[in-house]
């Protein structure tokens, strides 16, 4: 069997495309607010990120401090039929938006050129849709983003992020032969649980993704004591959810990779 990594399967949103995960998080926040005049922060709207969308909606919907003013604002608590109500308010908006937010992060494109190179498989999974992963895609292709598998979060029978199925689906789809040969790279916590689920080494991204949750632009200009704090935060999210390893950006990540293989040479596992 080969001693080294076979697959690195990526996330979309705040890793390879859309610095900050702005993309769906606002889109939320639009969705709540066209469905029913009910308003929710950016900084809730993060919480569930990496899920699927209905489930991210469900989750917001079940937050104690959103179901307590929901409850209040219209005098029952949040039903699924309202939950659907988001949904299909939300897929419309989402499906609008995304494509302005398919340009790769800054190093991802050359990042996944040097992994390919070693003869790695490029996966991807994500929380978006089929529906919104039809247009993100051939837009992401268009700045030289294409990887060898791509799997929406409807695409599975059995659900969802934190369950292992969309990254077992790439190893299918790939023809990997040892999950333990494979690395998950994602910007969020359920991401990585994700992966650890899957039984593949994971690898959390603390600059450029939700849990850090600024544009490239804003981060260029950022103090350097924000940024550091920021960093803290987001990489304590990310331990504290089991990452192998926590990184700033997908630029990061080649050096990880030859790490893994050097653990993987000397017969470890994730």
């Amino acid at each position: 069997m080969n001693k080294s990594v076979e697959a690195v399967i990526l996330d979309w949103a705040g890793t390879v495309v859309d610095f900050g995960s702005f993309a769906p998080t606002q889109i939320f926040v639009d969705a709540f607010a066209q469905a029913f005049n009910f308003k929710i922060s950016l900084s809730e709207a993060r919480g569930p990120m990496g899920m699927g969308k209905i489930d991210h909606i469900r989750a917001l919907l079940n937050e104690p401090n959103i179901r307590t003013r929901w409850t209040a604002q219209f005098g029952h608590p949040p039903s699924e039929e309202e939950a659907q109500h988001i949904y299909r308010t939300f897929m419309p908006l989402q499906i609008a938006q995304v494509v302005h937010f398919a340009k790769p992060i800054e190093g991802a494109l050359e990042a996944i050129s040097t992994i390919r190179a070693q003869g790695i498989k490029i996966g991807s999974c994500s929380g978006y849709p089929k529906a919104v992963m039809d247009v993100l895609v051939p837009k992401a292709a268009e700045y030289g983003y294409q990887p060898d598998c791509v799997v929406a979060s409807d695409e599975i029978a059995a659900g969802s992020r934190p369950g292992p199925w969309m990254a077992l689906k790439n190893v299918i789809e790939l023809g990997v032969m040892s999950v333990a040969h494979c690395v998950k790279v994602d910007d969020a916590v359920t991401g990585i649980a994700e992966g650890l689920n899957a039984g593949m080494w994971t690898v959390g991204l603390s600059v450029s993704g939700n849990e850090f949750g600024a544009t490239f632009e804003q981060y260029q200009t950022m103090e350097q004591a924000e940024i550091e704090n920021r960093k803290r935060i987001a990489e304590n999210k990310l331990r504290t959810a089991g990452a192998h390893y926590i990184i700033d950006t997908l630029a990061n990540l080649p050096a990880v990779i030859e790490d893994i293989n050097q653990r993987i040479a000397n017969n470890q596992k994730p």
